[in-house]
């Protein structure tokens, strides 16, 4: 086979990685139930600490790339973000309900009870509602996007969910006195933006300081290579761990949850990619632009199905159901973005 330019072994192959880790995640949580059990137990407000830690594994690379000097310039280009703004609260909020409505009444009626859609449509729009947070940067990493940019987008979009998320769920669900766990949605955002920026911070300027510029971009970020990969794939693992059980006991409902799902992934992308491509941004703005979009605040998703509904509902199986295809699917697009690079101008 003939070696791809710049593109490892391992990141060639990220697929069949990603496919053994889901069944190695799945394996241990039948065969060995005491590890999820054990980490399951090390959370706060509903946040995975060992996920967290993972978390900062995959972003903090990424985070080390911000020259804060630049975030003034991509205030000054604000097309993508508009973009994002514009798919994230005015279109994927309402496609998700429509497109979950017309799988779970419609296509799937004979398969799920009414009282059952309900709670499966609650879960799709709990999902909708809330726009990637953590994870857009690993999408943002893979895709070579301007970290800069990235930055940008998640923060205004964390500020937005504290205003636009109760009022846009309570509107399509009709669900009054909805209670959005605080806790929840400001750990995450500490924990998955905060934290790991204010590390990247401080240890770019410090070894620019003292080593320079050359031998930071050089030398000290490469000692990160691969680095985002391994956390993402250990971080399968773990999701995957904790929902085995799940998954074996009800295959078909997990795939009829995860068709409306994937499909709304997939629109939502191509929508806010052929949109950037008209407006003729680059691809490093674009891309995480849609990407933005396309993936989910699942954290915050599933700790709200929790609080309203129940650990045990069809709303809160809908949430977890959304990080598991989540992942596959992201990495489809991002395969998907690079392929379609040379479209963008550079």
């Amino acid at each position: 086979m003939k070696k791809i330019e710049g593109i490892s072994f391992f990141d060639r192959y990220l697929s069949v990685w990603v496919a053994l880790c889901i069944v190695a995640g799945i394996a241990i949580g039948k065969l060995l139930p005491v590890v999820p059990d054990a980490l399951g137990k090390l959370e706060y407000a509903n946040v995975s600490i060992p996920i967290a830690i993972l978390i900062w594994i995959m972003i903090f690379p990424m985070m080390l790339k911000i020259d804060f000097s630049s975030i003034v310039n991509a205030v000054k280009m604000p097309k993508g973000l508009a973009i994002t703004l514009t798919v994230n609260w005015l279109i994927k909020p309402f496609t998700m309900f429509a497109i979950s409505w017309f799988f779970f009444y419609v296509v799937f009626k004979i398969f799920i009870p009414a009282e059952l859609a309900k709670e499966y449509l609650a879960g799709a729009v709990l999902l909708g509602a809330a726009p990637c947070t953590a994870m857009v940067f690993v999408w943002s990493h893979l895709t070579k996007g301007n970290p800069a940019y990235t930055l940008i987008q998640v923060a205004v979009n964390d500020l937005i969910i504290l205003v636009a998320f109760i009022p846009i769920v309570t509107f399509l669900l009709g669900v009054s006195g909805i209670s959005i766990p605080w806790n929840t949605l400001i750990l995450s955002v500490v924990l998955f933006v905060v934290i790991p920026l204010l590390l990247a911070v401080v240890t770019r300027r410090a070894v620019i300081k003292r080593r320079g510029l050359e031998f930071f971009e050089n030398i000290f970020l490469k000692k990160f290579t691969g680095t985002t990969i391994t956390g993402l794939l250990l971080t399968l693992i773990i999701i995957f761990s904790f929902q085995g059980d799940k998954i074996l006991k009800s295959p078909l409902n997990i795939l009829l949850i995860a068709v409306p799902l994937v499909l709304q992934t997939f629109f939502i992308f191509f929508i806010a990619y052929k949109w950037a491509k008209r407006w003729k941004l680059p691809h490093n703005i674009a891309a995480p632009a849609s990407m933005i979009g396309a993936s989910n605040f699942f954290e915050l998703s599933v700790a709200v199905a929790i609080v309203l509904f129940g650990l045990n509902s069809g709303a809160t199986l809908v949430t977890v159901v959304g990080v598991l295809t989540e992942v596959p699917v992201m990495l489809t697009l991002v395969k998907y973005a690079n392929k379609t690079k040379n479209q963008f101008p550079s």
